[in-house]
């Protein structure tokens, strides 16, 4: 299934990105391998951080991306995938995540809204 996303190359954007698991605090608990995970990307693949908010179970960010660049997509999944490789391999994971070699870590999808201008 394919998922119709906001494609604007410089977009500024708002996230929501949830864990699979809602009970777990492991966005504070390992807040430092988050922010690991985050400045690694963002080396590889710049982008602006306009807000960020950790929560235990979610978080909320704002992101710009650069002027030629609308690929946020591919820098939450290294950023989703570095966090991952850092936590102790004990979470749920169903049989479809098992098929595929997933970790049952993140929520699958996440939300993403494009903050447009109200100029003319």
């Amino acid at each position: 299934m394919r998922y119709r996303r906001a494609n604007v190359k410089g977009g500024t954007y708002f996230f929501t990105v949830n864990l699979a698991e809602r009970r777990l605090c492991l966005l504070v608990d390992y807040v430092d391998d988050l922010r690991d995970a985050v400045r690694t990307v963002k080396q590889k693949h710049p982008f602006y951080i306009d807000a960020f908010v950790v929560l235990p179970d979610h978080l909320h960010a704002i992101w710009t991306l650069p002027k030629n660049d609308a690929d946020f997509d591919m820098r939450w999944m290294l950023i989703k995938g570095n966090f991952s490789r850092c936590m102790p391999k004990n979470e749920r994971r169903n049989a479809s995540r098992v098929k595929k070699g997933e970790r049952g870590i993140w929520q699958r999808r996440y939300w993403e809204h494009l903050i447009r201008d109200e100029g003319p």
